[in-house]
């Protein structure tokens, strides 16, 4: 599939160009990740009212069509002031709760997002939708808590000035952590360390950032 639009946002992995103003093409980098699995999975949690964007699932490992969004991410509303961080972690726990109540594609599992945080959370007029579901898979719940929290507790124990703000929200998170397990967390602490995306900074805030998370859980 071609290019049909401008450029009009960039991640670590993937790029997002316009089409019209229903849809946008995201076009991963590099041969990263599988663009019609992640296409099947969003389908399948919006199949259970999950709050996810349309997709057109094809085959191509590379590029996913899917709706245009319209609003800031939780990170950019956060920024404007829009959202506190107390409503930013409420928010984040319900829409960890929503997912984990819908099985997995296997016996016995749930669908499992392992990135879900602030920049990956779109504040639309119809609500919150999660988007970049490239790591997603069926688990147990655990390892998905323990990844939300492992992102923020990384922000939480830099040196940034959202460092405050980064823990009011990861307190918040795991306010209620029943589904926080000591198996997610450490598998958890493992998949960031091997994470190609990470810097070798981000890499060693996680011994910091562990010891956080087990303080506030």
């Amino acid at each position: 599939m071609s290019t049909t639009g401008k450029l009009i946002g960039s991640g670590r992995t993937a790029d997002v160009y316009e089409i019209d103003e229903a849809w946008v093409l995201r076009r991963n980098r590099e041969d990263w990740g599988d663009a019609a699995a992640e296409g099947a999975v969003m389908e399948h949690v919006r199949a259970h009212g999950y709050p996810v964007p349309r997709v057109r699932v094809g085959t191509s490992r590379t590029d996913l069509v899917m709706e245009r969004l319209t609003g800031p991410t939780m990170l950019e509303a956060f920024a404007r002031g829009s959202i506190g961080a107390r409503e930013a972690g409420i928010t984040l726990a319900a829409l960890l709760r929503r997912l984990h109540a819908i099985p997995g594609r296997r016996p016995g599992t749930r669908v499992l997002h392992l990135d879900l945080h602030p920049e990956n959370v779109m504040l639309t007029p119809a609500g919150p939708r999660v988007i970049d579901w490239g790591t997603a898979e069926d688990g147990d719940p655990g390892l998905d808590w323990g990844l939300s929290a492992i992102i923020l507790a990384q922000v939480a124990v830099d040196d940034l000035p959202i460092a405050d703000p980064a823990r009011a929200m990861l307190a918040t998170l795991l306010a209620d952590p029943a589904d926080l397990t000591e198996e997610g967390l450490t598998e958890a602490r493992r998949r960031r360390a091997a994470n190609p995306t990470m810097t070798s900074h981000e890499v060693e805030l996680l011994g910091g950032a562990v010891e956080l998370v087990r303080s506030l859980a």
